[in-house]
Order: C-alpha cells, then structure tokens, then sequence
C-alpha cells in the first residue's frame, strides 16, 4: 500500500478498443489506494459511446465521478482527471514528479506520435515527458495484426526505454470470465511499476 507521500502514477486512456482495461486499473489502483492523475485522449469520448453507449463528461470534476462509478471505487484513493486539451497541466512538465505513466489501452496512432516525438496533446506530452525524464513508460497496445509500421513504431519506444505490455492474457490460471482475462493483462502491466495490487493467480512453477 502506498503512503501518503507516494508521487502518483498518471494513467493515460486513448481511443482503442478495450476500455475495460483501464476501468480495471483504475478500481485496483484507487482500492488500494494510489494517487492517479487521469488523462483521457479526445477519441475516449467517441470509444465510450461505441463500446457502452455511455458519455463521458469533459468537465474534469464529473470526469472523475464518471470514471469512479465505471471502477465501482467511490470514496478510495485519490483520482484526478485532466482534459486532453490541457497541456498546461503538472503532468505536462517534467518537474512535476511522478511514479511513471501508464497508457492502456494505447493506440496505434499514439503510438505513432511518442515514437516521433509529438506531442499534440496532454496525453502524449505527458507521455514524452516520462522518456525525456527517464520514468517508467508502459504502453500496452491493442492491436491486430501489427503492421510492420506498428512493429518499427513499437521498437522504436522500446530502444527509447518505454515498456511495451501488449494486451495479450494467459490461460494457466483458468479463467473463468472476461474480468480474469482483462485482469491478467493490467496485473501484468503494473507489474513494470512494481505495484502489485490486482488478485490474480500468478504461475508457481509445476
């Protein structure tokens, strides 16, 4: 559990498929109390509606209620939700200290910008800014197949020292529903920041 001095960890949400991942992320992380600064990318909106038909406010404080109530974590942690616009915001300096970012999902299209150094809005500047500082960037793409430009993109941020988590689960620990499954993958994703506060079964060997 971390303390009440602990930076905070910025989660970074763009317009690919699967916001479960980060609605998952998001309930662990609050429920075990970490501070996290939110950043949804302008294509959220649009996702949001697709997937659940659901709308997702842009005024920061009904943000974080919203993103709350997806989570089921009402009162725990501290969340607090940027507009994408905002690239005056503290997570867009690299004074600003932070445990690292984490985008989930991430798009190949944001993917595309970090790998060539634009920053068009606060979640990619953000996102540049923990290369630039050499914090902890993880990415966890989903995507199929990946296109030799997605492939070139991705290795590119891998050299620049981002780690790249793609959103791809195992079957040892049994799943028995969609959340075990997604739970897996952002398990596996905070493992890179060294917080482990999501309940899955890990392998213990034969």
């Amino acid at each position: 559990m971390p303390d009440s001095s602990s930076a905070p960890l910025i989660l970074g949400v763009t317009g690919a498929s699967g916001l479960i991942y980060a609605v998952r992320a998001l309930r662990f992380l609050l429920a075990a109390d970490y501070a996290i600064e939110l950043v949804a990318s302008k294509a959220v909106y649009m996702v949001w509606q697709a997937e659940q038909d659901r709308r997702m406010p842009a005024e920061p404080v009904q943000q974080e209620h919203f993103w709350r109530s997806q989570a089921g974590v009402e009162a725990a942690g501290k969340l607090t939700c940027h507009p994408w616009s905002d690239v005056g915001a503290n997570i867009a300096s690299g004074s600003y200290r932070t445990l690292g970012m984490l985008v989930l999902p991430c798009s190949m299209s944001t993917v595309a910008k970090l790998a060539t150094g634009l920053s068009s809005d606060l979640l990619e500047r953000a996102a540049d800014v923990q290369l630039k500082e050499g914090r902890k960037l993880v990415l966890v793409p989903r995507e199929t197949p990946f296109s030799l430009i997605h492939l070139r993109n991705l290795t590119t941020l891998a050299e620049a020292g981002a780690r790249i988590v793609p959103a791809i689960p195992a079957w040892y620990h049994h799943p028995q529903t969609i959340e075990d499954l997604v739970d897996f993958v952002v398990a596996r994703a905070l493992d890179q920041f060294a917080i482990d506060c999501v309940p899955i079964q890990r392998w213990q060997g034969h």
